[in-house]
């Protein structure tokens, strides 16, 4: 089917077919959500992987005893993904994206829209992965799913929504992406401020850590409560700083991906951040992990972006401190408690 039809009818948005690069437990995740809708291929660089969710309906690497729709297929070619998608979902870090969308570039269309699942941004460039999308794939309309979104979760039916961010020319094909997205109790609003929802996206990782930071030094909820206000004050500072609009800060793609990746034990993140409050190194916390903590990579390019743009973000420098110079966590929590006393709206 041609993209350029998908505007027609909601029921047309059933016959198209999507392609979700990497086999992640969020991108496994979309890509059940999505084979409710549509016929859908699930690219998965591991072999293993890819045959579980063939063989078994299930991604038994990351996604452990979660059945998976039984018309998702998967495979380890990304040109097999890719070639004659309608759509491309990208569930890759931050730090292989460019080199992912490098391969799709023979295999997909000249209109095809490509939607991110990442959290993050560039590290070299500083780019968030709508631009690098357009850096790489000229022309293709190009957006972010976020919002709170945590896979088990979705996987096990509990309700959640996100936000679907994309330029306001693309509004038609946003809707129509909404349509096939949604399935189950998880819904998705759309959202014409891209620049908004991927800053809000990749700084609430840099929180979540601070959070985290908190919960193993043996802070209370207060601590936690003003962490993630104060965290939002300097995020939207940030996202406005760089064009965003407010108002995404205070929906779904702000304050609520802020309160789930800072509060629930299922984020990667706030997992991160603990460790780190309770004395490990992140050289030791990283080697443990098979998953990506977005958050890790995300501090300093955020705290750099936030210098060269004069926005002040406290927590985001003293968590960059703990990350890259080695300050102790501890440290770094007192010089957050011991900064001036200021007015709480001040910009």
């Amino acid at each position: 089917m041609e993209f350029e039809g998908w505007a027609e009818s909601r029921v047309a948005a059933v016959n198209v077919r999507v392609a979700v690069i990497g086999g992640g437990s969020w991108g496994t995740t979309v890509a059940h959500l999505c084979a409710h809708n549509t016929a859908t291929v699930l690219y998965a660089r591991d072999s293993a992987v890819a045959g579980g969710v063939n063989t078994t309906g299930e991604n038994s690497r990351y996604l452990p005893g979660r059945r998976l729709h039984p018309d998702l297929r998967a495979t380890s070619d990304i040109a097999e993904a890719a070639g004659g998608a309608d759509a491309v979902v990208m569930g890759v870090p931050s730090h292989g994206f460019r080199d992912t969308l490098r391969q799709l570039r023979p295999h997909i269309g000249d209109r095809t829209p490509v939607v991110s699942l990442t959290k993050g941004l560039e590290a070299q460039s500083r780019k968030r992965m709508t631009e690098v999308v357009a850096d790489e794939l000229p022309g293709r309309p190009a957006g972010v799913l976020t919002g709170p979104n945590l896979a088990k979760e979705i996987l096990a039916g509990h309700a959640a929504a996100a936000v679907l961010a994309m330029a306001p020319p693309d509004a038609p094909t946003a809707e129509m992406l909404r349509d096939v997205l949604c399935a189950n109790d998880f819904r998705v609003y759309t959202n014409t401020d891209v620049v908004g929802a991927e800053i809000a996206g990749a700084t609430k990782n840099v929180i979540a850590l601070a959070a985290g930071i908190a919960d193993g030094l043996g802070a209370g909820d207060n601590t936690r409560a003003t962490l993630i206000t104060r965290g939002l004050a300097e995020v939207t500072r940030l996202g406005v700083a760089l064009g965003g609009e407010p108002l995404t800060f205070a929906g779904l793609a702000g304050i609520g991906d802020i309160v789930a990746t800072c509060v629930s034990a299922q984020s990667r993140n706030r997992h991160v951040g603990e460790r780190l409050g309770r004395g490990e190194t992140i050289d030791e916390i990283v080697a443990s992990m098979d998953q990506v903590a977005e958050g890790v990579k995300s501090t300093p390019v955020v705290a750099s972006l936030a210098r060269s743009l004069s926005v002040d973000m406290p927590i985001t420098e003293e968590v960059r401190a703990v990350i890259e110079d080695g300050r102790t966590a501890a440290a770094a929590y007192r010089a957050l408690l011991d900064r001036p006393l200021t007015s709480e709206t001040r910009r």
